[in-house]
């Protein structure tokens, strides 16, 4: 059956239809040929044979509509997978673009709460001093606890 897939569709149906029509044609000439005297011996291996391309025939013709159907059935769910992957493309672009730009506003919010916090820090070098006291300042606190939020 392999090998079928090789040949043309036209020429796999020609086959099927010659060989078909060459039962029924021998089946039926079989049922006449005891009328013609010295073919009459023949009568017997033409129906056998006649038959036997009958049912072949019909055999290969419902082999090859149900081959037709399955690659209806292939190129159906090949055009969906491809449709599939066109929109798993598009939404792929969509969120790599919501990757880099949730990546892009955490960096720059990054960026803000550093800034913010060595701009206080200057303020608290004093405490920090040896001999004074430590303490965390209020506003090192909500630096931090805003820099934990969940970014919008």
């Amino acid at each position: 059956m392999s090998i079928l897939h090789f040949l043309p569709d036209a020429l796999i149906l020609w086959i099927c239809n010659i060989v078909l029509l060459t039962g029924i044609v021998l089946t039926a000439a079989a049922f006449f040929i005891r009328r013609i005297p010295f073919i009459n011996q023949y009568r017997m291996p033409a129906q056998v044979l006649g038959i036997a391309l009958l049912v072949l025939g019909v055999y290969w013709r419902g082999g090859y509509a149900i081959e037709q159907e399955w690659r209806e059935r292939v190129a159906e769910v090949e055009a969906r997978v491809a449709a599939a992957e066109a929109a798993s493309r598009e939404e792929n672009t969509k969120i790599v673009t919501k990757v880099v730009t949730k990546t892009q506003i955490i960096r720059t919010r990054g960026e803000t709460i550093t800034k913010y916090i060595d701009r206080e820090i200057v303020q608290y070098d004093t405490k920090f001093a040896p001999g004074g006291q430590c303490e965390i300042p209020r506003e090192f606190i909500k630096a931090i606890n805003d820099a934990a939020e969940a970014p919008k």
